[in-house]
């Protein structure tokens, strides 16, 4: 990259004293083609074109039921109130030119990055859709997919279909993640220089713009897939499929969806924990500079690490969650309304899609009460962040309350079963308890105002190695009070489903499943909030960075730190209910895999017997997988940091002038480096996740077939996915925990607590630190992605293993 000509000459005043310029890495804007597409059009074509489709999704919604037209109808006003959103944030002012140069170089690393890793996953998911189309054109199909007519083409091409899409949605959901951020972040700088509340009310606004478009997308794209199978399909009408078995049509989406957010949580957090372990082994360790300093050659890669790996992974991971429970929630409730002979089971098939709908309005009120100062002018007291978001989501909590027991008398009323509708309620109020005690035990644990984390910090000043072990220690001990929550929520929820009064046929109660859906539903009843929440961290982290880099007075940075730290809450809390949801999802999903093994194979498969030794090394196997896979995610962390540490150290030797601001650092050529790497390292753990569980299920269903075991290919993945998850869970709640733990603790440290920067505690601090980046920002939240994935391949592929 060019230097200017004062710094080739070496003629620079001192850094304080010339005006402030940053490398402009500005190259050329990017934005999708279907955007560039857009913007295109002349307005009255493109109001035509929305016009239409907006006609043509009512017609294809008013045509399935009445139920699909409120879903469409509410997620249409969340996009437009998204719109408002963003407009209100984009009306806020920038900032002076250094800021506004420093943010542009952070939005063009973003956006390069996301246009190569999503060039990169485009093309491994449609070889995969490819791999599909061929497995389903010779698989088997089920006794009522073969009444109905569907015949194995149609199959192939519906799962093909639904796959891409999926894919296509969670690639959009994490570039909105992505966009909305690298443009909020200096807008929350600038208005650090003013007031506290008014950079909270920016950041909150701009993560709650991403929040309802990814809840919003995740919605319609499913209830726009199921209205157009309905009517293309011609469900219900006679010698045609059934409405209850239609959702198992919708597998492949949650399985594109969770394919897309693998990777995109397997790069972004390679990318960003790279960057950034690499920047504080030398930036902080070694020269002792302040951390987002602009000497520190790699912090420009930091800054563009929070947008790829914090918001647009996140984003897109959110964006997987919601779209595997809805469907596994389908799936389980056609399920249940056919066995119960329920006369019109629509209610129960769409309620999962009606209590999202809700979530978009409820989320949308909490969003828009967190207000900025009334006068600006008014020097009022900084108030903290915490409680102001806490606020805003007990708020959400109560709406989520009543909508959701609205949403059960509306839906789930039956003249079979008249009092079953309060008993789901009840399993949703235990979902909406459970989701809440998750967001209060994470907070708990990472949050530098209670006990755990400040005993860390007290541990920090006898050295770094009982950081370390104080910080191992902490995130164990996590474990212990989610899982008990979770175990008493899925016995609460199954116990009230099943005596809820619906039996079928032989007078066997079968509500017990679906009550556990409906917990999930309830847990994630508010999860366009929690994904605000999340979005608001690395926003104001990058807030931050561009505050130091831009050399702000104290008084800004103190108000960014405060944000930062805050952020850093939220985004432990948001991955232990991400966690949380993902657990029970994954249950569900479970379920609706032994359903759909019955549906295809025609006999019952209700039980998965470990005694049998093929089934207990498939459960080993999966215990491994998850040991494996955050192995070389953590590794692959540790070797782009090296990298990134190799070359910093070179450009503080060969470029002497850097510490005195004589000469600017080679920031490109560190972002160059880790996108590089990231993009390279994040095939491996992936491929992993996505061969394991079909090479086991083929390799038993061989053996199986020898050994006169028809089932056991399906019996060995069930073990398998089953161990996954439960080794899963407990495995990303300690990384995310304990990541979470080590950085607030540095955090505390930072505010002036035992002996603040740098002294000998704050240096085991950011040690301690820069060990947990790879377990809350890479491992962690890829884990959960990885055991809702494993569960969406199994039901993919379940005609394989039999």
């Amino acid at each position: 990259m060019m230097m200017d000509e004062d710094v080739e000459q070496a003629t620079l005043m001192s850094f304080n004293d010339r005006p402030r310029a940053f490398p402009n890495m500005r190259s050329k804007t990017y934005s999708p083609l279907i955007f560039r597409i857009l913007r295109k059009l002349n307005v009255r074509v493109l109001s035509i074109i929305l016009l239409f489709c907006f006609g043509a999704i009512f017609y294809i919604g008013a045509s399935t039921s009445p139920i699909i037209v409120f879903v469409f109808t509410v997620c249409i006003i969340s996009f437009l109130l998204s719109i408002y959103l963003t407009k209100w944030v984009l009306a806020k002012d920038e900032g002076p030119p250094e800021m506004v140069e420093i943010s542009d170089a952070i939005r063009d690393g973003a956006e390069g990055f996301f246009r190569t890793q999503y060039s990169t996953i485009s093309k491994m998911a449609i070889l995969l859709a490819f791999v599909i189309l061929c497995i389903y054109l010779f698989r088997s199909l089920t006794p009522q997919q073969e009444a109905a007519g569907l015949g194995r083409a149609m199959s192939a091409y519906i799962t093909v279909a639904a796959f891409l899409l999926g894919a296509l949605c969670s690639g959009i959901a994490g570039y909105v993640g992505m966009w909305v951020s690298v443009r909020a972040n200096v807008r929350v700088s600038s208005a650090a220089r003013r007031s506290a509340r008014e950079a909270l009310q920016i950041a909150v606004r701009a993560g709650g713009f991403s929040a309802l478009v990814v809840v919003g997308m995740a919605v319609i794209g499913i209830a726009i897939l199921y209205s157009t199978f309905y009517v293309w399909l011609g469900v219900d009408s006679p010698g045609s499929m059934n409405v209850t078995d239609l959702p198992l049509l919708l597998v492949g989406y949650g399985f594109g969806a969770s394919f897309v957010a693998l990777f995109a949580q397997l790069g972004g957090g390679i990318y960003t924990k790279g960057a950034d372990v690499g920047a504080d082994l030398v930036g902080k360790v070694e020269q002792g500079i302040p951390e987002d300093d602009p000497r520190n050659p790699a912090v420009i890669a930091d800054l563009v690490g929070d947008n790829v790996g914090d918001c647009a992974a996140r984003g897109a991971d959110l964006f997987e969650s919601i779209a595997a429970e809805i469907i596994s929630a389908m799936i389980l409730g056609g399920t249940m309304a056919k066995k119960c002979k329920i006369e019109d089971p629509s209610g129960f098939i769409l309620f999962p899609l009606v209590v999202h709908s809700f979530d978009l309005i409820i989320s949308s009120i909490g969003i828009l009460s967190i207000k900025g100062t009334r006068d600006a002018s008014v020097k009022s007291p900084v108030e903290d962040p915490m409680a102001v978001l806490q606020k805003g989501y007990s708020l959400t909590i109560i709406l989520a309350v009543l909508t959701f027991g609205a949403s059960t008398r509306w839906l789930l009323y039956t003249e079979q079963a008249p009092s079953a509708w309060f008993n789901f309620a009840l399993c949703g109020l235990v979902g909406i308890i459970t989701a809440y005690i998750f967001v209060w035990i994470s907070k708990y644990y990472t949050d530098y105002k209670h006990e755990p984390v400040r005993t860390l910090a007290l541990a920090s000043s006898t050295g770094h190695g009982t950081n370390i072990i104080a910080g191992v220690s902490l995130g164990l001990e996590s474990t212990a009070l989610p899982v008990l929550t979770i175990s008493v929520a899925i016995i609460s929820a199954y116990w009230l489903g099943n005596t809820s009064g619906l039996v079928d046929e032989n007078g066997i109660p079968t509500g017990g499943l679906f009550g556990t859906a409906v917990a999930t539903m309830g847990m994630l009843s508010t999860a366009a909030y929690v994904l605000t929440m999340d979005m608001f961290g690395p926003i104001a982290d990058n807030a931050g960075g561009i505050v130091e880099m831009s050399q702000q007075p104290e008084s800004v940075r103190e108000i960014t730190d405060l944000l930062d730290a805050v952020g850093n809450t939220t985004k432990a809390t948001t991955k232990g209910f991400a966690i949380g949801s993902a657990a029970l999802a994954s249950f569900l999903l479970f379920s609706a895999y032994m359903d759909e093994v019955s549906a295809f194979a025609n006999v019952s498969f209700k039980e998965v017997d470990i005694a049998i030794p093929e089934v207990f090394v498939g459960g080993l196997l999966g215990s491994m997988l998850i040991f494996l896979f955050s192995a070389w995610a953590c590794a692959a962390v540790g070797r782009t940091a090296q990298e990134v540490v190799n070359e910093v150290r070179r450009q503080f030797i060969e470029r002497p002038g850097i510490m005195e601001y004589k000469e600017k650092p080679d920031y490109s050529r560190c972002v160059a480096i880790v996108a590089s790497a990231a993009l390279r390292e994040m095939i491996k753990p992936g491929a992993l996740a996505i061969a394991s569980p079909i090479v086991v299920g083929l390799v038993f269903r061989i053996l199986g077939y020898y050994t006169g075991q028809p089932l056991l290919g399906a019996k060995v993945v069930a073990s398998m996915l089953m161990f996954a998850t439960v080794c899963g869970i407990l495995m990303a709640l300690f990384l995310n925990t304990a990541g979470g733990a080590w950085d607030n603790a540095k955090k505390y440290i930072e505010t002036g607590a035992l002996g603040g920067k740098g002294s000998e505690a704050h240096k085991a601090a950011v040690t301690g630190d820069t060990v947990g980046d790879p377990f809350k920002d890479t491992a962690g939240p890829s884990i959960h992605v990885l055991i809702k994935m494993l569960a969406t391949i199994t039901l993919v592929m379940a005609p394989v293993f039999l």
